[in-house]
């Protein structure tokens, strides 16, 4: 199993910044990718970014430009940090981990006022 524990998140005006990490411990060395989705109030859960084992990384094209997920290996960590927040990127972010299994974090919330 891998547990996942979030941090940041918060309040930013729009065009600020915000920095999310998320923690990974457990069977670590079966995770594949590692990523955070968001969902926003009344609408389904979305990719936001995620990356690979080998370091290749995906971005949703709403984010691209905006966002940078990266990752400590030493760590177990990930980072997403997030710039040129929009009121659009409201929601409740959440850390993945997908092994055999996907795995979920508790979400952290991120409100972005315009």
């Amino acid at each position: 199993q891998v547990q996942l524990v979030e941090s940041g998140g918060g309040l930013v005006q729009a065009g600020g910044s915000l920095s999310l990490s998320c923690a990974a411990s457990g069977n670590v060395f079966s995770i594949k990718a590692m990523g955070w989705y968001r969902q926003a109030p009344a609408k389904q859960r979305e990719l936001v970014a995620n990356i690979f084992s080998g370091g290749s990384t995906n971005y949703a094209h709403s984010v691209q430009g905006r966002f940078t997920i990266s990752r400590d290996n030493a760590k177990n960590t990930v980072y997403l940090q997030m710039n040129s927040l929009k009121p659009e990127d409201t929601g409740v972010y959440y850390c993945n981990a997908l092994t055999s299994m996907n795995y979920w974090g508790k979400g952290t919330l991120v409100t972005v006022s315009s």
